[in-house]
């Protein structure tokens, strides 16, 4: 069982920046694709951006994509996502999950799932 925690959300006025971090607690993450998920507030749950277990290949969601970075650090057991020029419509709960076998933007394709954190951006 892995054990996801991200942390890094919070409130931030439109344009600003966030780091959105995931952690895994014993596990080794780099054994594992990464993505991040979003819910807002009345919505389906949505991919936002993957990485996959070297990080060389990433991919976002058109959304995000310009805007969101994601990278990882698997010395650190972390991966991140750098989010910045905020809008309001990307206030939502934000998910990391993982992966052992893909790297895809289903999250019916991810077993572990963190609690999530909240960001929330103000106009």
């Amino acid at each position: 069982q892995v054990q996801l925690e991200e942390s890094g959300g919070g409130l931030v006025q439109a344009g600003g920046s966030l780091r959105l971090s995931c952690v895994a607690s014993e596990h080794a993450l780099r054994n594992y694709a990464v993505a991040w998920f979003r819910q807002a507030p009345g919505k389906q749950r949505e991919f936002a951006a993957r990485i996959n277990w070297s990080g060389i290949s990433t991919y976002y969601a058109d959304s995000v994509k310009g805007r969101f970075t994601i990278s990882r650090r698997n010395d650190k057991n972390t991966v991140y996502l750098q989010m910045n020029s905020l809008k309001p419509e990307d206030t939502a709960v934000y998910y990391c999950a993982a992966s052992a076998y893909s790297s895809t933007t289903t999250e019916d394709n991810y077993p572990y799932w963190g609690q999530g954190t909240q960001v929330t951006v103000s106009s």
